[in-house]
């Protein structure tokens, strides 16, 4: 193996788990998210040469992530794999459901660019100018779309409520 792969190899152990964690927050799905977090990677071996300072990474697989997680929700279904559910198991009994599960449901209903927008500001814990930069666009777009994501979600998880 190679300094290069070796250097890769290692990253790649140290970084995966979280990249999925935030794949998950954008899409909602382990399977995809897993799909976004190897597109990232590959993305990111095949510049593994160029990149010059290391330390600077995780921002680039962070923007890739999220670029790609929004180009495909651009696209339309048809050009998306979707998996069939058939379950031969009989649902669960009625249950008030657990916070974070309806959280993540809601979240899933935001649109595609104003969930990037929560998750790195809110999960990620990244500044306005931080999540500016892996979006590609200026701080003012960030706070504008965090407000709308912030208002759609409290729209969706407070309709259960008022349907009641």
């Amino acid at each position: 193996m190679s300094n290069r792969d070796e250097a890769f190899a290692e990253y790649f152990a140290a970084r995966s788990s979280s990249m999925r964690a935030t794949a998950f927050l954008l899409c909602g799905d382990w399977h995809r998210a897993e799909d976004l977090v190897q597109t990232a990677f590959t993305r990111l071996y095949l510049r593994w040469n160029r990149v010059q300072r290391h330390e600077s990474l995780d921002p680039y697989v962070r923007k890739v992530l999220i670029h790609t997680f929004i180009d495909e929700s651009r696209w339309g279904w048809w050009r998306r794999e979707r998996p069939h559910e058939t379950t031969a198991e009989t649902p669960a009994a009625d249950t008030a459901p657990d916070d974070r599960v309806m959280l993540l449901t809601a979240l899933a209903r935001v649109p595609a660019r104003q969930r990037a927008v929560l998750v790195l500001r809110y999960w990620q814990d990244l500044s306005v100018e931080e999540t500016a930069a892996a979006l590609g666009c200026s701080p003012g777009t960030v706070k504008s779309q965090a407000a709308r994501g912030l208002e759609a979600l409290r729209a969706l998880i407070a309709q259960p409520a008022t349907a009641e």
